[in-house]
């Protein structure tokens, strides 16, 4: 993924409000581009093919003039398109092949969040045996609901850590609805209450297994980090272009679009029992841990059997088929109100429809308390 409205990594909540980016401080060879005019719609379990959709105003199949970016979305606000989302986007088939580039998907950017899945898998290669719930919880960006925060604070006690050793920042729960209770409560920000929490309490817990510092545990240097760093670039099958600091205070791997939607697509084919697997195989089976109970990547994995799914701030986002496909994107601005839309639109371009992709694809905007628009996806 301030003293803005807490509001989660992407798409609406559940009453279809409009909300913001997560994770934040406050937030090999790429495949060749191409935009077949026909997506593949090949059906998994728990999939259907969906119809071919008209693109509306503002769409493109690639990079404009001077290295303008595609528009992904569109605002329309009581019939006039008063704005637009820009960016980037790639669907990869069954067998790992660009089927659509949208936009820059060979340059490098930041994942943000999306890379947590392949954190979790370092974390696993350094010898913490997570599982379950747990595994899960490494890979998250939670919502900082109650049963988040008590799971952080049993895996602490489990590895005799103390909130104090982690080094992300003190927050408010990601969920605006449960931000509102917790201060009501006369809570205060906490580092357990950070989105990130399950991620640097797995750090943690693995560094002083390993007799690793815990005290540097988030220096790039670090044998921890060098592993992670490892295990992006094998995963993307590329290597990483830059590394900085992500909103957590993690070091944050950068690689192309193409490079993100391969390493989902490796992780749900790896096999049983990897790193890679366990991990893909946990967040499945508990998307509740690697997010929230009002939030898309949980509905989507609840929802459609198989599917891997975890967004970003700054309007990433990453998704895996059982069968391989898979897609990734940014929204250039970071505008997450962009990012259900959009979203649901690459699933329908994957084959995956019914109500939990018109779910996370309902972005109203609202005038005088009622609906007089919406944010779409214009490709």
């Amino acid at each position: 993924m301030s003293a803005a409205p807490r509001q989660p990594e992407g798409s609406p909540i559940s009453d279809g409000s409009p909300i913001s980016d997560g994770t934040r401080g406050v937030p090999g060879e790429p495949g060749a581009p191409g935009a077949p005019s026909t997506p593949r719609t090949a059906r998994t379990p728990g999939t259907a093919s969906g119809p071919e959709r008209t693109p509306r105003s503002g769409a493109s199949g690639a990079t404009g003039t001077s290295g303008t970016l595609p528009v992904l979305a569109e605002v329309v606000r009581s019939g006039f398109v008063e704005g637009h989302h820009r960016g980037s986007l790639v669907v990869l088939a069954a067998d790992g092949t660009v089927e659509l580039a949208l936009g820059e998907v060979t340059a490098p950017v930041f994942p943000r969040s999306s890379n947590k899945p392949m954190q979790a898998a370092g974390i696993l290669r350094a010898g913490l045996d997570l599982a379950g719930e747990r595994l899960a919880l490494a890979a998250a960006s939670h919502s900082g609901e109650i049963f988040h925060r008590d799971l952080v604070q049993k895996m602490l006690v489990e590895h005799e850590l103390d909130a104090g050793q982690l080094q992300c920042p003190p927050d408010l729960p990601l969920d605006p609805v449960e931000a509102e209770t917790y201060l009501a409560s006369g809570a205060v920000r906490d580092r357990v209450t950070m989105n990130c929490s399950g991620k640097h309490t797995a750090m943690l817990a693995v560094c002083a297994q390993r007799g690793w510092s815990t005290e540097s545990y988030l220096d790039p240097g670090h044998p921890l980090q060098q592993l992670i760093h490892s295990v992006v670039e094998e995963a993307a099958g590329e290597p990483v272009a830059a590394v900085g600091t992500d909103g957590c205070g993690a070091p944050l791997m950068a690689i192309t679009l193409t490079g993100l939607a391969r390493a989902f697509r490796s992780f749900v084919l790896a096999a049983p029992g990897s790193a890679e697997r366990r991990v893909a195989d946990a967040m499945r089976a508990h998307p509740e841990y690697v997010a929230g109970t009002r939030r898309p990547d949980t509905w989507l994995m609840r929802e459609v059997p198989g599917v891997l799914s975890k967004m970003g701030a700054e309007a990433v986002q990453a998704v895996a088929l059982p069968d391989g496909r898979a897609l990734a994107f940014k929204i250039d601005d970071g505008g997450t109100r962009a990012l259900g839309p959009v979203l649901a639109r690459g699933l329908d371009l994957l084959g995956v429809t019914g109500p939990v992709v018109t779910r996370i694809g309902a972005a109203p905007l609202l005038g005088g308390g009622r609906e007089v628009g919406e944010i779409r996806a214009t490709f």
